[in-house]
């Protein structure tokens, strides 16, 4: 008998395993959904202060200089700071960490820079940066760790602010609900324990790539030519020499 003779309520055991897998599929994206909502709720609890507050390390992050505080730029500086500041945590006040160098391990003092914009940053603009601010950083060329030409913007002058360390005091902790905890464990063991992830993420993200290298090219198969118009002038060459 054809199967195409079937009645509709018959299904086929090539169908019947797509019903399982596709049940399946929407069991993941539905406990994927699940897990972000507890994320989310995780999150929205509320911070209440400690009776008796403690140290936790020290903290260490950019002041505006006492000569430029003076100057009459002082507000201008003051507000690029916060959009620029980044803080560390230690638990040494020294912010030393250990490298190995020469067969040996040294400790050498943890570099700590203003914040950077990627090329995307820069255009999107979250942190609000007025024309004037932008003015103040430079735009820089590099070559990244995947062996592409990556552009950032660095601030210009660098040396109006100065790295100061302080103890880092814990005043407030975050409440905790144990039947998110609860619920939230059994999902990442079920996922962990099954190797869900991967399958998790192509149906609810899609497959892992990096959207960059779509439009980074190698420093080295750049062509410089390729955006000019065919009828340019002669000089519009030789200022790519």
């Amino acid at each position: 008998m054809d199967t195409h003779e079937w009645p509709r309520c018959i299904k086929s055991a090539r169908r019947k395993k797509r019903l399982v897998k596709t049940d399946r599929d929407k069991q993941l994206i539905q406990l994927d959904k699940r897990r972000d909502k507890l994320w989310i709720q995780k999150e929205l609890l509320p911070k209440v202060p400690l009776e008796h507050p403690y140290q936790r390390g020290w903290k260490r992050f950019f002041v505006l200089r006492d000569d430029i505080k003076r100057g009459p730029q002082a507000d201008f500086y003051e507000a690029l700071l916060t959009k620029i500041n980044t803080v560390e945590y230690h638990h040494d006040k020294s912010f030393k960490r250990k490298k190995r160098r020469k067969g040996r391990n040294v400790y050498v003092i943890k570099q700590q820079l203003l914040r950077e914009f990627g090329e995307y940053s820069w255009q999107v603009n979250r942190m609000q940066l007025t024309e004037d601010e932008k003015a103040c950083f430079t735009r820089v060329e590099f070559i990244n760790p995947y062996r592409r030409l990556d552009v950032k913007y660095v601030i210009t002058e660098p040396w109006r602010y100065l790295l100061k360390v302080a103890p880092y005091m814990v005043t407030h902790i975050k409440l905790m609900d144990v039947d998110i905890e609860r619920e939230l464990s059994y999902i990442n063991d079920h996922i962990d324990n099954h190797h869900l992830a991967p399958r998790i993420n192509c149906l609810t993200r899609g497959r892992s790539y990096r959207w960059k290298d779509r439009f980074n090219e190698p420093a080295k198969y750049i062509n410089k030519l390729k955006n000019i118009p065919r009828y340019s002038s002669i000089t519009t060459y030789l200022e790519l020499e």
